[in-house]
């Protein structure tokens, strides 16, 4: 990507804005850069949710300003443009505020959610098990960004550089059998460090695994959810992407995200529909 293209790319914090009307309500737009194919990116919903959920809690005057969870259901399928989101607080109480956040289009609801708001925590874990992933990425990682025929689809790669480890990628060259389990890095283009919100989408970065399966084409999310853990770090964000199962249509996806100090930021899991039929072509 040539500095010209990625400087005419609104930052992630300014294309996530939600703008409140004061009444519960909030308005932002779908813009195309962060999309897959023609419709906007999970991991981008979920960041819009979050944003408005922590929004009217912050209005009432409460001190829970971070978004500790995001558990959404997809109706349908939302396009590039303008959309509303409608807020409901559902619980208020001292450690946390739950909020019902429906994202609307054209006055169809497209994706609902309960966003749970709290303060996340600044001291080091008690206890941990995590993936041993490089801080750094491979020599040989793949820049998806530099794909004409991946950014083509994942223009998600136009907005943040999202780079992987070829091991375990044989999708990019239409080969299958390899497992599915990717390792990915992953930050906002034009110097903007990743916050909680960038961890959501980092949280859903991974194309579909089953593409390792020959089961290539649209893969529509069902059900995903996002537990953001820690504040990152500047720098990149590091996932292992892996699925325990695939059945008929349906499978899974787990991501583990972890900050440039090693940190545990995100966590998600999402259920998610792919083509039966295999397709190595």
């Amino acid at each position: 990507m040539s500095a010209g293209q990625a400087s005419a790319i609104r930052p992630f914090s300014a294309a996530s804005a939600v703008r409140p009307l004061g009444d519960g309500t909030a308005i932002a737009d779908l813009p195309p850069d962060w999309t897959v194919g023609t419709k906007p990116h999970g991991g981008f919903l979920l960041a819009l949710l979050a944003r408005a959920g922590v929004q009217v809690v912050e209005s009432t005057g409460s001190e829970l300003l971070d978004p500790l969870a995001v558990s959404a259901q997809f109706l349908r399928a939302p396009s590039v443009g303008p959309v509303m989101l409608k807020t409901d607080i559902r619980k208020a109480g001292r450690t946390v505020v739950v909020v019902r956040v429906s994202l609307e289009q054209r006055g169809s609801a497209c994706v609902e959610a309960m966003v749970t708001v709290g303060k996340l925590p600044e001291e080091r874990p008690a206890w941990r098990d995590l993936p041993e992933l490089p801080v750094l990425p491979p020599a040989n990682a793949i820049d998806l960004g530099s794909l004409p025929n991946a950014v083509g689809v994942f223009k998600l790669a136009r907005a943040c550089e999202v780079l992987v480890d070829p091991i375990g990628a044989g999708f990019l060259e239409r080969r299958t059998g390899d497992p599915l389990r990717l390792r990915m890095w992953v930050r906002p283009r034009g110097g903007e460090q990743p916050d909680p919100y960038f961890a959501l989408v980092a949280g859903d970065i991974a194309m579909p695994l089953t593409f390792n399966l020959g089961r290539f084409g649209w893969s529509p999310t069902v059900q995903l959810t996002g537990l953001v853990r820690a504040r990152p770090e500047p720098g990149w964000l590091r996932a292992q992407v892996e699925s325990r199962a695939v059945h008929g249509q349906w499978f899974d996806q787990d991501a583990t995200i972890l900050d440039a100090s090693g940190r545990l930021v995100c966590q998600a899991r999402q259920l998610a529909l792919s083509p039966q039929e295999t397709n190595s072509s």
